[in-house]
């Protein structure tokens, strides 16, 4: 029996563009819109992991939460899929409900997040 290797997920967000891509196993899969950090709260800048995954997060946060090794900071969907293209959120990154819903069964706890 041959043991397929497990896929390798990595996000890189691009703030200037609004964009996250998602890479699977250093090939582009999928880009989606996203809202960035406003400039009194900007998104941060560097390389991160996935370190939490919660379901239904509550409040503004939509249906998931994909929580950064940065504290206090994450991807996650929106009830206001009208800001999505935007600078206006407190740093987090923001995608269509939708989405998120995807990239959260896709990319798993140690998954690597640059933002640049």
């Amino acid at each position: 029996m041959y043991i397929y290797p497990k896929p390798i997920y990595n996000i890189s967000i691009n703030i200037i563009e609004h964009t996250l891509s998602l890479y699977i196993d250093n090939e582009l899969f999928k880009i989606y819109p996203i809202a960035v950090g406003k400039q009194s709260t900007p998104s941060p800048k560097g390389v991160f992991t996935i370190i939490r995954k919660i379901l239904y997060p509550g409040g503004p946060f939509g249906v998931r939460w994909l929580g950064l090794s940065k504290p206090h900071y994450g991807i996650h969907g929106t009830n206001n899929p009208n800001s999505i293209g935007k600078n206006i959120s407190k740093g987090c990154i923001r995608l269509y409900n939708e989405d998120v819903i995807e990239l959260y069964d896709l990319v798993l706890i140690g998954d690597t997040v640059e933002i640049i």
